[in-house]
């Protein structure tokens, strides 16, 4: 009797914690990388949106799959490799509850969102695209979400149209709903930008590109981690987001797609597990999700990927997110009142970023200076130049926050950026 696992239906969510105050130095004992010094100082791990820890909770999911499960996937008939199909999959019904998708058939595991969005350029642009058709992005988006349309549109002879943002770095949606017209074929947006902490209107936007008879891809990498999500109320036809940013490793990420259009589109690559069969005339691709799965898959990220969803679950997106803008907001107010400090990226609706610049310090220079009193900022233009040609700067300092970080750390980070202003007095 074969041991080949069956597809598992959705896997009941965790009971959330008790819905006392977020209790932050609880969550902090799950994390032990936050337990070192840096430069002999208390780390301070402020560099979220570009990684986040891991919970003991992820790398011992991690260590026992390895310890007893490790096999390959879907097409043994032992025990072992049983097991890792149903641990694998179970990775992706955990992935479906998370994101409310309609069937686990419509989510694809891939390495990140950077892959993600170029599956769907590739696999949809590429059938659906003609010369002068419009791709529309937004000016505050990831290099991830510029340049695999780009290369789209080169190859198509399409056009790429940019929304514009203000000075706070809010969408101008009036400048949105000019651009769309009968040539948009896909737009492609952030749902919270990395530079900026914008969250933009994904609803309206979503609804919007319908009327116009586009298609819309969400950048989700920003908002997995920190708000709950529903893709099914959104209403967009593709949602990617890395799980690296949300509290899992890296290598593994999720596409959602809409059933219907991941069905009609083309395998993004060829090899074992995406067929039905093979000869030398004709191969039949395999059904959904794993059209889109070539190769042998990355089995502990998947079961990395579900024990991290499980712990945001458990915690409770809705008071991750209420712990977060809670910081944000203090971050805020700390940050601004001091000296010769200036934000980037004001909107009313931000999320877990705030990125700012010194007067004539360069932000490598506040970065270096930071880490020397154990701050992990993030310094650049974070994969996002545009952004900062809108602003005229290089680069920003950027802090980024997370389940785990405090009030105090963020004290840490304001008596490090007066320690910046001493050094270049």
């Amino acid at each position: 009797m074969s041991t080949q696992a069956k597809p598992l239906s959705p896997a009941v969510a965790p009971p959330p914690r008790p819905a006392a105050s977020f209790d932050v130095e609880a969550v902090r004992r799950d994390f032990p990388i936050l337990f070192q010094q840096v430069n002999g100082k208390p780390l301070v791990y402020l560099d979220n949106a570009a990684t986040s820890q891991k919970p003991r909770q992820v790398i011992e999911a991690v260590s026992r799959y390895y310890e007893r499960d490790n096999a390959n996937v879907h097409r043994g008939v032992h025990a072992l490799s049983g097991r890792a199909t149903d641990a694998f999959e179970h990775g992706r019904a955990t992935a479906q509850r998370f994101l409310n998708a309609a069937s686990a058939s419509e989510i694809v595991f891939v390495r990140g969102t950077t892959e993600a969005i170029n599956l769907v350029a590739q696999s949809y642009g590429r059938v659906h695209l003609e010369a002068g058709d419009e791709v529309l992005i937004s000016a505050m988006e990831h290099h991830s979400n510029i340049v695999p349309w780009q290369m789209l549109c080169e190859e198509k002879r399409a056009v790429l149209r940019v929304i514009p943002i203000t000075d706070r770095g809010e969408l101008r949606m009036d400048e949105y709903e000019r651009l769309l017209s009968r040539k948009t074929r896909l737009v492609a947006i952030a749902h919270i930008s990395n530079a900026l902490g914008t969250l933009n209107p994904v609803r309206e936007i979503v609804a919007l590109a319908h009327d116009a008879g586009a298609v819309v891809l969400v950048d989700g990498a920003q908002a997995a981690p920190r708000m709950k999500l529903d893709v099914q109320e959104l209403d967009c036809d593709f949602y990617a987001f890395s799980c690296h940013k949300a509290y899992g490793p890296m290598g593994i990420g999720v596409l959602y797609g809409k059933a219907a259009l991941l069905d009609a589109m083309p395998p993004y690559q060829g090899g074992g597990d995406m067929i039905a069969s093979v000869t030398f005339e004709k191969t039949v691709y395999n059904k959904l999700p794993h059209k889109f799965e070539a190769g042998t898959p990355n089995v502990a990220g998947a079961v990395a990927l579900d024990a991290a969803l499980l712990y945001l679950e458990r915690l409770g997106l809705e008071r991750i997110a209420a712990h977060e803008d809670e910081l944000l907001a203090y971050a805020t107010d700390t940050v601004s009142a001091i000296p010769g400090v200036q934000l980037i990226g004001t909107a009313p609706r931000k999320s877990g970023v705030l990125s700012f610049v010194m007067e004539n310090i360069h932000p490598h220079d506040i970065g270096t200076i930071l880490d020397q009193e154990g701050i992990a900022i993030r310094t650049g233009h974070h994969c996002a130049q545009p952004v900062m040609s809108r602003f005229g700067i290089p680069a920003t300092a950027r802090a980024s926050f997370g389940l785990y970080n405090t009030r105090e750390e963020i004290d840490a980070l304001a008596r490090g950026i007066e320690r910046v202003r001493e050094v270049f007095a």
